[in-house]
């Protein structure tokens, strides 16, 4: 493990300092019971993004959440641009965060960037969240990362 990380694993480390308060047993145990469950609560996809990067891994959570932030925009000048520099960064061919998605996704990505709706990368996206919730989810699960921030945040709450 680096010894630069972020702030939720100095403390899955060293179990004398102290966890945000905001973080709740519940909330920890609720990103066991389902992939949908950790992206829907508030700290879960910040620290599976945490343990993604640790894991050299995290262009597909930033792509997810980068997805999420790009449904909401309003302006086309702004959808386009910003279409423009999803697919730069990751769907483009050997970009510098390329994701794995199959090739008839990509070449759709590719037709539909001229005039990029919101849904335009909806179709990567959802291929992105499929490959997280059965390769990388199950590890995080597992992973020491987890399992001591569990072991670090139940004396908190007891």
């Amino acid at each position: 493990m680096s010894r630069r990380t972020c702030w939720i694993c100095k403390p899955c480390r060293d179990e004398s300092q102290r966890l945000p308060s905001n973080i709740t047993l519940e909330e920890v145990l609720q990103w066991a019971q389902s992939f949908e469950k950790l992206m829907a609560t508030k700290y879960g996809p910040v620290v599976y993004a945490a343990y993604l990067k640790m894991e050299h891994s995290d262009e597909n959570i930033k792509f997810w959440m980068a997805c999420e932030t790009y449904k909401k925009i309003a302006s086309r000048w702004s959808r386009i641009s910003r279409a423009k520099k999803l697919y730069k960064i990751y769907i483009r061919p050997q970009s510098p965060r390329e994701i794995n998605i199959d090739s008839s996704t990509r070449e759709t990505i590719i037709r539909n960037i001229r005039e990029p709706t919101q849904t335009c990368f909806e179709e990567a996206q959802k291929i992105v969240y499929m490959h997280m919730e059965r390769d990388s989810y199950p590890r995080f699960l597992k992973s020491e990362m987890y399992q001591n921030l569990l072991k670090t945040i139940q004396p908190n709450n007891s």
